[in-house]
C-alpha cells in the first residue's frame, strides 16, 4: 500500500511538471521538456531541467507549447503577447485582450519569455547605475635585500552600451621607484593617463562623439594634459564578437608642464576594435593620431593594447599596454612614454 501511494505521489507531481513546462516536438520526434527563452526566427533556445540550454533550429519545429504568456513579433511588424502552440505551421497566440491570434510559423521574427523581455527593455532606457561591464587589474611588487624597489602598477576598465550608446571609461597607472641608498634618481616611474568616451548612433552605422582624455608623467615634467575631442565615427563591424570603429573630428590640448604651458588646437583621428577570441578571452585596441593644426609638423600618437582571459566569472588574467608618443616634449625628456600592467583582473557586471 505505501508503495503504491508513494508511486502514484510520483506520477501526480510527474504529470503536473509536464502540464506547467513548455514542450517542443521536433521534425524527427524527438522531444523537449523545459522553459522556452527566445528565437530569432532561426533558432530557438529552450532551457532544460538535465541538459541546461538547448539550441534548436526553428525550421526543425514541428509542434510548440507554452505554460506561460510569450512576446511575439512577426516580420510584418505584429506584436503579441499569450500562450503559444505550434501546430501545422501556424503559431496560435491565446491572449487576454484579442482573443486568439494566428502568426505564420515562417513569419516569426523573434519570440522572448518575460525574462528575457524585461532585460530587452531594460536596455532600451537603462538608468546610469546598469547596464556596466568592466574590470580592475591590481599589481604589487616589492624587493628587499641585495636591491631595494617596489613597484605598483593599475589598470581599469568600464564599458556601458546599450541600443544605440556607448560609454567607455579607461585608467592605466605605473609607480616605481629605487629604495637603495645610492640610487639617482629615487623615482623611476610615475605616470597615469585615463579618460572617457560617450558615443551616441545616429544610424545604424554612423555614431558621433565627445570624449576626454588626461596624462599626467613625473619624469617628462608633465602635470597634467587634458584633451577634449569630438566628430564622427562608422561602425566598419558591428556584431556580437567583434566591433570596428573609425573616428574623426578635431580636439583642443592644454597642456602644464613644469617650466611652461600650453595650448593646442588639433585634428583627431582614430581607430578602435573589440573582439573575442573563443570563450574566454577577450581583446581590445585603439591607436589615435592628433595631428597639431597650431605648428604644423609637430603630433601626438597614442596606442593601446589589452586583453583579459577569465578564470571563472568574476576572475581572469588581464594584459594591457599602452603608448604616447609626443614630437616636442620638454628639452632633456624623451618623446616616447610606455605603460605595461600585467596581472590578476576582477571583473564586474551590473
Amino acid at each position: 500500500m505505501r508503495k503504491f501511494v508513494i508511486r502514484s505521489v510520483s506520477l501526480v507531481i510527474f504529470i503536473s511538471h509536464m502540464a506547467i513546462a513548455d514542450q517542443i516536438v521536433l521534425q524527427n520526434g524527438d522531444r523537449l521538456t523545459g522553459t522556452v527563452i527566445k528565437s530569432d526566427g532561426k533558432e530557438l533556445v529552450i532551457k532544460t531541467e538535465y541538459a541546461g540550454e538547448v539550441t534548436v533550429q526553428w525550421s526543425a519545429i514541428q509542434e510548440l507549447t507554452s505554460s506561460a504568456p510569450l512576446h511575439v513579433e512577426s516580420k510584418e511588424g505584429q506584436t503579441v503577447l499569450g500562450t503559444v502552440k505550434i501546430e501545422e505551421g501556424k503559431l496560435n497566440v491565446e491572449t487576454t485582450n484579442r482573443g486568439s491570434v494566428v502568426v505564420p510559423k515562417d513569419s516569426v521574427s523573434l519570440i522572448r519569455n518575460q525574462g528575457e523581455q524585461a532585460a530587452y527593455e531594460q536596455t532600451l532606457h537603462p538608468d546610469w547605475l546598469h547596464s556596466w561591464e568592466g574590470g580592475a587589474n591590481v599589481a604589487f611588487a616589492l624587493t628587499r635585500g641585495n636591491s631595494e624597489t617596489k613597484n605598483l602598477a593599475i589598470a581599469f576598465t568600464a564599458d556601458r552600451k546599450t541600443l544605440r550608446d556607448h560609454l567607455g571609461l579607461y585608467m592605466n597607472s605605473v609607480y616605481a621607484t629605487n629604495d637603495a641608498p645610492v640610487a639617482i634618481p629615487n623615482l623611476t616611474a610615475n605616470a597615469i593617463q585615463g579618460g572617457a568616451r560617450y558615443d551616441h548612433d545616429l544610424t545604424p552605422r554612423v555614431f558621433g562623439f565627445v570624449a576626454g582624455d588626461f596624462q599626467t608623467d613625473q619624469l617628462q615634467f608633465l602635470d597634467l594634459r587634458s584633451v577634449f575631442s569630438g566628430g564622427l565615427g562608422f561602425h566598419l563591424i558591428k556584431s556580437d564578437r567583434t566591433t570596428l570603429d573609425i573616428l574623426g573630428g578635431a580636439n583642443y590640448t592644454h597642456e602644464k608642464y613644469d617650466t611652461f604651458s600650453r595650448n593646442v588646437a588639433g585634428l583627431t583621428l582614430g581607430e578602435e576594435l573589440a573582439t573575442k577570441l573563443g570563450a574566454s578571452t577577450s581583446l581590445t585596441q585603439k591607436l589615435y593620431f592628433y595631428p597639431d593644426l597650431s605648428e604644423t609638423g609637430e603630433y601626438r600618437a597614442t596606442f593601446n593594447f589589452g586583453t583579459v582571459t577569465k578564470i571563472n566569472k568574476w576572475l581572469g588574467w588581464q594584459n594591457v599596454f599602452g603608448d604616447i608618443y609626443v614630437t616636442n616634449p620638454p628639452p632633456g625628456t624623451r618623446q616616447n612614454d610606455i605603460l605595461l600592467t600585467t596581472g590578476l583582473n576582477f571583473s564586474f557586471k551590473r
